[in-house]
């Protein structure tokens, strides 16, 4: 498909696009039908191709996306505003994949913008279930720059390196105060393993089949955000 140059469907679409259940989702740093052009979120469906535009930035949510989205645990995609918001130095947001959007903050919120603004690149979800991303200025006018850090309640999850693998290859489970983990399973398998604070190294065990894996640890258990996938 092609971006039109007028309407409501947006222009320069700058970040990656998301897979998420065979339809995909991205933004456009421009057009759309808020504030002349204050940029888009979209949805591609698959196989068609058929555009569908959830949200139209009216600048006083955001303006111009241009950070790629990503999909968190939660299964909502998160994603970051260059500028307009609140302090007209953009946003953090969460918007569904059917649309309904949330501002979860505005940057240059604090005293000298110590929070930093102007956030041109996309956010990381760690393991803590936390986000983290950068900010293009601040604090102050001559400021360079920030880190940042939002918790926007999620829960701490694990990651498998690789995704997917036969049985009996080595996997490493990444993670947070993993070295108290008493049981590793892949869908509902047992596997033996070996804990580190932040990682366990296992290997798929023999009757595995394609699922979430799971680690027991301090009372409470973590899973993998995605499905780990065991290959023929």
């Amino acid at each position: 498909m092609s971006f039109a140059n007028s309407g409501d469907q947006g222009q320069a679409p700058y970040g990656s696009l998301v897979d998420i259940a065979g339809n995909l989702y991205g933004t456009t740093e421009l057009g759309g039908a808020g504030c002349s052009g204050c940029g888009t979120v979209f949805q591609i469906v698959m196989p068609s191709g058929t555009l569908n535009t959830l949200l139209s930035f009216d600048g006083t949510d955001g303006q111009e996306p241009l950070g790629s989205l990503i999909q968190a645990t939660d299964g909502n995609l998160y994603g970051t505003t260059e500028s307009g918001g609140a302090n007209s130095a953009g946003t953090i947001f969460k918007i569904s994949t059917s649309g309904t959007f949330t501002t979860l903050y505005n940057f240059c919120s604090k005293s000298q913008c110590t929070d930093g603004g102007g956030p041109y690149g996309g956010l990381a979800q760690d393991t803590s279930g936390n986000f983290y991303g950068t900010t293009s200025y601040g604090p102050g006018d001559a400021g360079a720059g920030t880190l940042f850090e939002l918790s926007a309640g999620l829960g701490a999850f694990v990651k498998t390196l690789p995704g997917s693998g036969a049985v009996g290859e080595k996997v490493q489970i990444l993670g947070n105060n993993l070295s108290g983990a008493t049981s590793v399973t892949f869908n509902g398998k047992a596997a033996e393993f070996t804990a580190h604070s932040t990682y366990i190294v296992t290997h798929v065990p023999s009757g595995a089949t394609s699922g979430t894996v799971a680690v027991s640890v301090a009372g409470k258990t973590l899973k993998s955000n995605v499905a780990f996938r065991v290959a023929p």
